[in-house]
């Protein structure tokens, strides 16, 4: 009785870093809290196997591209900000396909509102 393995995901919840994004010139001006979850699949072929940490997908690299992109510039839309994430994990890992969800916490709305998240979902090109 053999094993066919159909898919490889990884998923990061709660993956947190302080940026100036907002479309005011007020919310760019003091660091405010983002958070950032990612779910991503991988070829199957990338599965270690063996039970040894040098031989799987580091997702410590997931997450130090989000904090990385998402602290290295000013975006003014999320959505903006979530579609560079999604770039930058075709460019720099095996991901196939991946969702971001990213949420901003105090928005600027007339109603009190906790936050507001965005999700936006991708392939990789071939």
């Amino acid at each position: 009785m053999g094993l066919e393995l159909a898919r490889y995901g990884i998923r990061l919840d709660g993956i947190r870093f302080r940026a100036k994004h907002g479309a005011s010139d007020s919310e760019r001006q003091l660091p405010q809290d983002f958070v950032a979850d990612l779910e991503v699949s991988l070829p199957v072929s990338l599965l270690p196997e063996s039970d040894d940490r040098t031989t799987v997908f580091d997702y410590d690299t997931l997450a130090t591209l989000v904090v990385d992109e998402g602290t290295r510039t000013s975006y003014k839309l999320l959505e903006t900000l979530a579609q560079r994430l999604l770039a930058r994990i075709f460019e720099d890992t095996p991901a196939l396909t991946a969702t971001v969800r990213l949420r901003k916490f105090g928005p600027p709305t007339l109603a009190s509102v906790d936050s507001a998240a965005i999700e936006v979902s991708g392939s990789k090109k071939t």
